[in-house]
């Protein structure tokens, strides 16, 4: 599954009409999730069939496309069943015990195959349901003549700080070809260098949130001497979400090329497998944890390995940091020991690196156990599906100047 995102342009008149229909979507949710909650012992189905007696109880709610209505159903089924999930699990931490949704900056709201139209030239979006939208243009790279009507499988329309967008679900598998290059390579992410690999070689950290937060303080700042409820309050509350959504968007932009650069130029690659939701409960540490995106850059790593066809493993980080990659001995050391010196063979190393060498020996190891046909290399890169845009068409048409705001 892909997912082409593309900005909506209209009138004012028709982004009220859009917020209205995701104010709509969230009733329809967290309606369903109270029905749940009354009722535990019904199913996604009994939930599907509720939308339904909403459309008829709520005249508002019933000008919502109805397919819509059971997207959103499935939204909160989908909370419902990860919370079970958990269960099972015995996860330690929170279950995370299915909440409502209240009113925020972003929200969106999910058609299928009905409820919106694309033009023939594919540049505008029609929605025709109860709300009445209109016609959007919509500015994007994406050639969405490259896919046949029948593969989009769902729209869904997302409100920002910055705007409206468009977001075309594709029923398409992306695989790219890429020529072995007989490499391997191990990942230590730190927070002074992004990651050191097992040759030595290191990436700086960006560092976004930090570089912004001078910024980020003076909007909040503003925004705190603001009176409840008046513009000035909506526009600096505008301000610092637009700023918030940049810094978000860097850091997926750094990962997502990072990512990609990696998998690309090695035919195995391993990493440590992090608890970051553990390590950020350091409250000295976990502002930076959190700006490094560890999480983000390793899902979009199993994601491009997927795509290419890269085998990608996931390694226990234990003693990783401890262990002498030459010798095998541990040598203990505090955090703030930045030089691994073993006192058995004398080996001296920088210590991310000598974790990259103990965290690609793993992975080695892990490779060789699980054997190297094409299934289990497809099974050793991880069990990830993930419903993200980044397959680039044949054919790109080119972007026009977007028209200044009046």
């Amino acid at each position: 599954m892909l997912v082409f995102e593309a900005k909506l342009e209209g009138r004012h008149e028709q982004y009220e009409k859009l917020d209205e229909a995701i104010r709509t979507a969230r009733f329809v949710r967290n309606s369903c999730l109270r029905y749940w909650m009354d009722n535990r012992d019904i199913g996604r189905y009994d939930l599907s069939a509720y939308c339904a007696v909403l459309g008829k109880e709520f005249s508002w709610a019933g000008k919502l496309n109805s397919q819509a209505r059971q997207a959103s159903a499935e939204r909160a089924w989908s909370a419902i069943a990860r919370f079970f999930d958990n269960c099972k699990k015995k996860i330690i931490a929170k279950k995370g015990y299915p909440r409502f949704r209240s009113e925020q900056t972003h929200g969106s709201v999910e058609y299928k195959t009905s409820g919106w139209k694309l033009s023939d030239c594919r540049k505008y979006i029609t929605f025709s349901d109860g709300f009445e939208a209109g016609t959007f243009k919509m500015w994007g790279t994406r050639d969405l003549h490259f896919y046949e009507l029948k593969q989009y499988k769902r729209v869904r329309v997302v409100r920002r700080a910055d705007g409206y967008y468009v977001q075309f679900c594709i029923d398409q598998e992306r695989l790219e070809f890429r020529a072995p290059t007989s490499k391997t390579i191990g990942l230590d992410v730190g927070l002074t260098h992004f990651y050191t690999d097992s040759d030595g070689q290191t990436v700086e950290n960006p560092r976004h949130l930090r570089k912004s937060e001078k910024a980020l303080k003076r909007f909040s700042r503003r925004l705190s001497k603001t009176e409840k409820g008046s513009q000035n309050r909506a526009k600096f509350r505008n301000k610092l979400a637009r700023k918030h959504l940049k810094v978000s968007r860097q850091r997926k932009d750094f990962a997502v090329k990072l990512a990609r650069c990696v998998v690309e130029s090695n035919d195995l690659v391993a990493y440590e497998d992090l608890k970051v939701r553990n390590m950020v409960r350091n409250r000295h540490l976990a502002k930076s944890i959190s700006d490094a995106a560890w999480t983000t850059f390793r899902t979009w790593v199993e994601y491009f390995g997927k795509v290419f066809g890269v085998v990608t493993i996931a390694v226990p980080p234990h003693y990783t940091s401890q262990n002498c990659s030459n010798c095998g001995h541990v040598v203990k050391k505090s955090l703030s020991v930045r030089t691994h010196v073993c006192p058995h063979c004398g080996h001296t190393q920088g210590r991310d690196w000598n974790a990259a060498r103990n965290i690609l020996e793993l992975g080695l190891r892990t490779a060789g156990h699980v054997g190297t046909t094409s299934l289990e290399l497809e099974n050793a890169s991880g069990d990830i599906d993930l419903c993200l845009g980044g397959a680039t068409p044949l054919s790109k048409p080119s972007r026009g100047k977007r028209k200044p705001k009046k």
